[in-house]
């Protein structure tokens, strides 16, 4: 992979875990502000609902921030863009579209289907 790649998609992660943080930071600021009484408890049960659903958006993105981590760790050592799994350059494409991922869109697609079947 090219050193413009490289640092494109170090750039790319860094951005992602601004965000990441960003929102974080939102959803914490908008639930110490939230706490309203609501006389309607459909409206309430609404609320909490959204709460909910809003916490389990920043559940999946505190997942994200360690594979981005992981990403970034794997530029510093020269493995990013590498598959793990035959070993074989991972596209730009597939890179760009999921650019944490650890496999090619070869080995991906097995391990999918792998686990469609319950193999592993």
């Amino acid at each position: 992979m090219k050193q413009s790649d490289i640092q494109y998609f170090r750039n790319v992660l860094e951005k992602m875990l601004e965000e990441i943080q960003e929102k974080g930071q939102s959803t914490i600021d908008d639930m110490s502000g939230s706490a309203q009484v609501y006389a309607d408890p459909a409206d309430r049960a609404s609320q909490e609902s959204d709460q909910f659903f809003t916490l389990r958006l920043r559940d999946r993105d505190r997942k994200l921030i360690s594979k981005v981590n992981a990403a970034l760790e794997r530029i510093e050592d020269g493995t990013y863009g590498v598959c793990e799994e035959c070993g074989e350059e991972i596209s730009i494409p597939r890179l760009k579209a999921r650019p944490v991922t650890t496999l090619c869109i070869h080995c991906k697609s097995q391990q999918e289907e792998d686990e469609r079947l319950g193999q592993k």
